[in-house]
């Protein structure tokens, strides 16, 4: 075998690693999580964490595989966060809206299937939590419309849960 065939083949081994470890991490995470009695979405927003950092890490072992040099790479990384920079310059809520999206998963009481009710003065809404992600929330209303709703707003305005 020539040094391209043992690449290939190193690389597609890593590949299946990766999809079969996946699985059976998140399904460890996930039972672990339920054991300890976490909330759905906690658990879902865990796994959706898990399986950034793991797919961070097999491109980072790809890249080492296929001699991709570190001046390159640093590169790339300065670059990725220049541009990361001037985008949430330009667009500050993004990061707002990341930071509450932690805030709400490790210290807000609400939870996907709560009953809401967000007490504004002009635009009140009240439905369902049917998911929340790491920029917005997004509620079923009583008319059955989905309405989204970034997570900053959700932090600042007063929320009544109806169970």
């Amino acid at each position: 075998m020539n040094e391209l065939e043992i690449k290939i083949v190193i690389t597609l081994s890593i590949i299946g690693f990766y999809i079969i470890s996946n699985l059976y991490i998140k399904d460890f995470i996930y039972k672990t999580l339920k054991k300890f009695h976490f909330s759905l979405e906690r658990r879902q927003l865990t796994i959706k964490l898990f399986s950034l950092i793991s797919g961070v890490v097999g491109i980072i072992f790809l890249a080492a595989i296929w001699g991709i040099e570190k001046n390159q790479i640093g590169l790339f990384i300065s670059s990725a966060l220049t541009v990361l920079g001037v985008a949430f310059f330009a667009q500050w809520s993004v990061l707002s809206n990341i930071t509450s999206g932690i805030i709400m998963y490790f210290n807000h009481p609400l939870g996907i299937g709560d009953n809401i009710l967000i007490e504004d003065k002009d635009f009140p809404i009240e439905g369902i939590i049917i998911d929340i992600s790491f920029f917005f929330m997004h509620i079923k209303t009583i008319q059955g419309n989905t309405i989204t709703i970034p997570n900053n707003v959700v932090i600042q305005k007063a929320i009544k849960i109806n169970k």
